[in-house]
């Protein structure tokens, strides 16, 4: 399987330029570049910068340049601390994955389709020709399974502008379910040779999610431990979460969750990857702060472990706050730990 080079073992900012209230305070305090040189000092060799629509364009769908200027900013500190840096286009207009945005209709409208696929293309003439130092997303985890069959056909036709501007740069794409590793294998086949198919990782979902509010079905109050069978973690997903697909059925049933299950859980993917000759990057993958510290490590050591088998690509969901923080102080006692792994 082809690697992601340069791009292969990294953390987000989420809650910068994205997911966030898009004030000009925000956007300056938030991230400064000694939090670049921390990441950096990591040992990471690129960022992941999820970027809202509304960063760069108002609601008329006009650029907003002063917006530009913190992905300028962004691209320019990776540059300095020598990381790349992989820019994410988390919400379009029309479409996020949050549905709390209330943005919709994207998938059904071509002029929201045209808009996507414009700013595209404006980010392209912008950061499509510096090099293998920047690489681009697409569009942050798509829903609905539905949505598979159009998504191709947008994703394609979006891929086909940017080249006409961008001819070698590397693009990620991901496909339902919120980037779910199974959706893989239904993404349209590369267009070319710098394609790279995007998943994400929660997994156990139950477990890195414990207690979360946004989860459908969680109860806020709900902890677990990671050292727990196969059976009740079937259990507990199923009395915590909404959710039909259970990963846990074919293991041991009385046996503790190991580093097996992630090893069995890529193994798919990485047949599909493989036979596709296209790179495999997970571009989300974390432990909410509410678990332990040192359940936290332990999970990272898990997937770790399986991401360096298969050499797949990643990057840690998040760098501060976001419910996920690596540098926020309940992970201060394993930090230098946790970031062996990443």
């Amino acid at each position: 399987m082809r690697r992601f080079e340069g791009f292969e073992h990294g953390v987000n900012l989420g809650g910068w330029l994205s997911q966030c209230n898009h004030t000009k305070e925000r956007y300056e305090k938030f991230i400064s570049e000694d939090d670049i040189k921390k990441i950096a000092g990591w040992g990471a060799d690129h960022i992941r910068l999820p970027v809202d629509y509304n960063l760069v364009e108002d609601a008329d769908g006009n650029y907003i340049h002063e917006g530009f200027s913190y992905i300028d900013r962004a691209i320019e500190w990776a540059s300095k601390n020598s990381l790349n840096l992989l820019l994410d286009l988390h919400k379009t207009f029309g479409y996020s994955f949050d549905s709390g945005e209330k943005e919709s209709g994207f998938f059904e409208n071509e002029k929201y389709q045209e808009r996507f696929y414009r700013l595209w293309e404006e980010l392209s003439r912008r950061y499509g020709k510096i090099g293998n130092s920047v690489a681009f997303e697409l569009l942050n985890e798509v829903t609905e399974k539905s949505y598979c069959e159009k998504w191709n056909e947008i994703s394609g036709r979006c891929v086909d502008r940017i080249r006409k501007i961008a001819p070698d740069v590397r693009i990620a794409i991901g496909g339902y379910h919120n980037n779910s590793i199974t959706a893989l294998k239904d993404l349209a086949m590369p267009k070319d040779e710098n394609i790279v198919y995007n998943f994400h990782c929660y997994e156990p979902l139950v477990f890195t999610h414990q207690g979360a509010h946004w989860a459908q079905g969680m109860d806020t109050k709900f902890r677990m431990s990671l050292e727990t069978s196969y059976s009740d973690f079937a259990r507990l997903t199923k009395a915590n979460l909404k959710i039909s697909d259970m990963p846990f059925d074919s293991f041991e049933q009385k046996k503790i969750l190991g580093a097996e299950f992630f090893e069995r859980l890529f193994s798919d993917a990485v047949k599909i990857a493989e036979e596709r000759n296209v790179p495999l990057y997970c571009g989300e993958y974390g432990v909410i702060n509410l678990a332990s510290a040192s359940d936290t490590l332990k999970w990272y050591q898990l997937i770790s472990g399986a991401f360096n088998k298969y050499k797949i690509s990643r990057a840690a969901w998040s760098y501060k706050e976001m419910d996920f923080g690596l540098a926020d102080e309940h992970l201060s006692g394993c930090i230098s730990e946790i970031i062996r792994c990443l």
